[in-house]
């Protein structure tokens, strides 16, 4: 271990304190993942099913939706995080550190993650969901029976440069103290001219996202084939 404190001598003694960050970005990471796949993942459908003709036709709620989807898409992320400092505050109780960066970050990042969900809907046959309707199911089960279940590998794509994303995005809110790597290369790396923990930080950042893409092409092509099999 000796050629790791000789490759990062401002790292190692710090190594209780890196190890930590590492665990606050993939705390923030997962639990930003889950809420923002669960709210995408709705709005992706409403976007689809109340666009003109869609299966619950809604025009007026769909145009309204999308407006405030591209609109807080359209803000930088850093400058949307601090305009929510006060919310951010009153939901959390602080806007500092993990508990802090959540709610920003699920804010920030649900926008991009909505219009994905929507793209991967929108490639499903339409003649699937045209003669689900003449089958007589309803809306419901058109949504989790073809929406959902012919839409799996597509999630998944989207899922996985989502995360990736997110990844990027949880470093960026270091800047604001959110605690995690982006925050422990900003710190000793930035400010301290550390060259070596904004490394140590990069490399662990790009494991993470490695990581991520491997286990999101395995389920891609483990779910295209279920999907291709039940066909």
């Amino acid at each position: 271990m000796q050629w790791l404190i000789d490759l990062f001598p401002n790292v190692a003694p710090r190594a209780d304190e890196f190890y930590r960050s590492i665990i606050e970005t993939l705390v923030l990471v997962g639990i930003t993942a889950v809420l923002s796949f669960v709210l995408s993942l709705t709005i992706g459908i409403l976007l689809v099913v109340t666009r003109k003709g869609g299966l619950l036709s809604a025009p007026a709620f769909n145009q309204a939706l999308g407006w405030i989807i591209n609109l807080f898409r359209s803000i930088p992320f850093i400058i949307l995080a601090a305009a929510l400092v006060p919310i951010t505050r009153a939901i959390s109780g602080t806007a500092l550190g993990v508990q802090g960066a959540i709610f920003p970050l699920v804010i920030g990042i649900t926008p991009f993650f909505s219009r994905q969900m929507e793209s991967a809907f929108l490639s499903i046959d339409p003649g699937l969901v045209e003669a689900a309707v003449s089958m007589g199911l309803s809306p419901v089960q058109i949504i989790w029976r073809v929406y959902f279940r012919e839409a799996i590998p597509n999630i998944a794509k989207v899922t996985t440069i989502t995360l990736v994303s997110l990844i990027g995005l949880s470093a960026i809110s270091g800047s604001l103290g959110s605690g995690g790597l982006g925050d422990f290369a900003i710190r000793y790396g930035y400010q301290r001219f550390m060259f070596d923990a904004t490394v140590a930080s990069v490399i662990v950042l790009l494991i993470m996202v490695g990581f991520i893409e491997f286990v999101g092409r395995t389920v891609i092509d483990a779910t295209s084939r279920e999907v291709q099999i039940s066909e």
